[in-house]
């Protein structure tokens, strides 16, 4: 399969990746969920060149992860806000910092700490069942066919 195509197939991951798989996609969004809404914001924290920040933006937009809100009319300029499609990906970057903490940290550690604004404490997200609070872990888990996949095999 190719990369232009990873969008077309059944699996939900592959069709995530084709919207935010590559690494300026997740970092835009990693901004814009530390407050980052203005486009030359965006490219002076991530580095990016004008016509591919430009593109990555378009294409969020296009798959309503962020929507555009102009903020000024002469010239006309927008900010760039999570949907609330963009905002569920909240737990995925979350999860890739936590990732990133244990395993590619630099010798000075964590660069940030997530903290719970109600009690204060440091968060870690888990994956837990929604019904019996257990923490799960890959072995505790079976994968079967959705009904994606009945579908097809039925078709």
């Amino acid at each position: 399969m190719r990369w232009a195509e990873i969008g077309e197939g059944i699996c939900s991951v592959s069709r995530t990746l084709s919207i935010v798989g590559d690494r300026w996609s997740l970092l835009i969004i990693r901004s814009a969920f530390l407050g980052t809404r203005k486009f030359s914001d965006f490219q002076s924290e991530i580095g990016l060149t004008r016509p591919r920040l430009s593109e990555r933006l378009s294409k969020l937009v296009e798959h309503e992860v962020f929507h555009k809100v102009k903020y000024q009319e002469n010239p006309v300029r927008y900010e760039y806000r999570l949907t609330d499609k963009g905002q569920d990906l909240y737990p995925i970057i979350v999860s890739m910092y936590t990732w990133g903490d244990k395993w590619v940290a630099g010798k000075n550690g964590k660069a940030m700490e997530y903290v719970h604004k109600s009690c204060g404490n440091k968060i870690v997200p888990i994956l837990a069942c929604p019904d019996c609070a257990e923490v799960i872990a890959p072995n505790d888990m079976v994968v079967q066919p959705g009904p994606a996949i009945k579908a097809l095999l039925s078709g």
